[in-house]
Parts: structure tokens; sequence; C-alpha cells
């Protein structure tokens, strides 16, 4: 029998809060078991995959909750929230995943890995915050909160304002060893949760967290070519990834080379708090040496690995 492929899956930390009114843990549950479901159909299509998360609005929750609480008990550290934060959304993931597998009879383990990821403490990202986290605000509330909380605030992609914060290039994962173990046995395996928690290793190798944001496409692209996997995935709001999207003029994009994606993205086609990330992650990827990148929604992951539908990058 053939060796199953494997692939790394990127969903977002927005993709568990489907709504304003469906935001809490239950809300975002329930979201996970419904991406659980595709991810299961996934496997049965014969793929080893590794998934990883975004983080975002899950930190920014637990960053207010610390805010409102600060009289009461100590403040919660940046880095600490990002690890609370792959915790929560682990579990979530492990136990809607298991309950899956069980439910269909597939004889397969989940596990997920607290995971570091090493940056670079001379990053000019610590100079210039750009990672959203957190929920959506309107104009006056966020800059209300950056007046009293001293944050860094900015629109975000049309959406609506949002904290920023440092997002530093992903280095090293420090647990790949690990994960690697386990993608070999079979497991399923969640990791860099949120980008990964972020750390700078110092000269005699001990680590220390630090507060930034790592983008998850980023790291996710990172831990797939460490892995040498099959497919990058990123999972996103959209079926597709589209030109001139919003406008009349919008065009869905099956498939394009790295040199077309490049040229795209000179041209301002991907708005930088939304799909300009996930196209330069898997940009990445296959200039490492991956064979191809696919992004697409949820629902359309099954036909998007049979060639149906979703937006492929490969090599020129």
């Amino acid at each position: 029998m053939a060796a199953p492929k494997t692939g790394v899956v990127a969903i977002g930390g927005n993709s568990l809060i489907r709504d304003k009114s469906h935001r809490t843990i239950e809300d975002q549950y329930e979201a996970a078991a419904e991406t659980s479901r595709h991810i299961a159909d996934m496997v049965l299509e014969g793929w080893n995959v590794v998934i990883t998360s975004g983080n975002g609005p899950q930190v920014g929750a637990i960053l207010r909750r610390s805010e409102l609480a600060a009289s009461e008990v100590h403040e919660v550290p940046l880095d600490y929230c990002g690890a609370q934060s792959q915790g929560q959304i682990g579990y979530m993931l492990a136990r809607a995943l298991t309950n899956e597998f069980k439910h269909r009879g597939m004889k397969k383990t989940i596990a997920g890995v607290i995971t570091q990821v090493v940056v670079d403490k001379n990053d000019p990202a610590f100079e210039n915050p750009t990672k959203p986290i957190g929920s959506f605000m309107d104009e006056q509330t966020a800059k209300e909160r950056a007046e009293k909380y001293g944050w860094v605030v900015t629109e975000d992609a049309g959406r609506g304002w949002r904290r920023v914060v440092p997002s530093p290039i992903p280095q090293k994962i420090v647990e790949l060893d690990a994960i690697k173990c386990m993608v070999q046995q079979g497991v399923i395996v969640y990791a860099v949760g949120g980008g990964g928690i972020p750390v700078i290793e110092h000269e005699d190798g001990s680590l220390e967290g630090i507060a930034a944001v790592i983008d998850k496409d980023f790291a996710s692209s990172l831990l797939a070519s460490d892995l040498g996997v099959d497919l990058l995935l990123i999972s996103t709001a959209v079926e597709q990834v589209y030109l001139n999207f919003g406008t009349p003029q919008q065009t869905a994009i099956d498939t394009m080379t790295v040199s077309e994606a490049r040229r795209y993205i000179e041209e301002g086609h991907f708005a930088a708090g939304s799909m300009l990330p996930k196209i330069k992650a898997s940009v990445q990827f296959i200039e490492r040496g991956g064979n191809e990148a696919l992004i697409t929604d949820p629902p359309n992951i099954t036909r998007a690995l049979r060639g149906e539908t979703g937006t492929r990058i490969v090599p020129d």
C-alpha cells in the first residue's frame, strides 16, 4: 500500500467564531466540531493531517479578561495568552476530532503540542506592530482603549478596528522533532497554534518568551516545509482566492504560479489583514521545495482536494 500523503491544514482563529452572536466557548466548540468533520473527510481520503490555527480573537479575549480583572488578580503576559489559547483551541479540536473519529469507526489518534517558535529579537516587526488580535471594534472604542491601555490600533481590511502587536517572522520550531515523530506514527497533530508561542533564543540556547504574535500562515508554511509535507492547505472564509475582490470585476483564481502570485501581490489584489499573508505563506512553501499550496473554505476542503474548487499555488 502506498504511504499516505501528509498535509498541513491551517485554520483561522476567526473561523471558530461564526458571528457576533456566537462567541462563547460552546459556540467555538461547535464551530471546531464542524471543521473537524471536514478534516475527518480528508483523513478518509487517505491523508495524514497536521492542524494549525490562528488565535487572534481568543488571545484578545484572554487579554481583555486580564485587563478587566487586573485589580483582583495578576495580569497575563502576551506569550502566556498565546499558550493558553493553544491549550484551549487544541482541546476543542482534540475532543471534536476524537468524537468524530469514534462516530465514524476510525482508529485515529489526535494530540496537541504546546509549540514554541523562535523569532529574532532584532526583527523590525518590534518597531512596527502590524498583527491584528482580538475582537473587531468601532473606531471610537478602539481609540478609547488605545488611550487607556497604550495599545496600537488600526483599521483592519474594511472589517473594523483592532489592536495590533508585533508580528516577527518565525525562524525555528522548537518542538519540531516531537511533531515529526508523531506524524510518522500516523497521529493527527495540532501544533504551532496561533503561529506558536514567540520566544527568543539566547547564546547559551535558553529560551525567553516575548510579547508578540506570529502570523499563523507563515508559521504553518515553515512547519510544512520542515516536515516536508505534500500539501499546505490554508482554510479561510472564501471558497477561492479572487482578483479584484469585492468589486464588479471580481474573478476567481483556480491556479496560479509563484510568479503570477508575486505579480498579483505587486498589483495590490490581496488585503494585508486577510488574504495577503496566506498568499505569501503559500509562495514561501513552494519556494522552499513544496509541491502545492491550496486555499479554500472548510466546507469545500474535500472538493478542493479533488480539484473541483479552491485556489492552487504551484511552482512556475
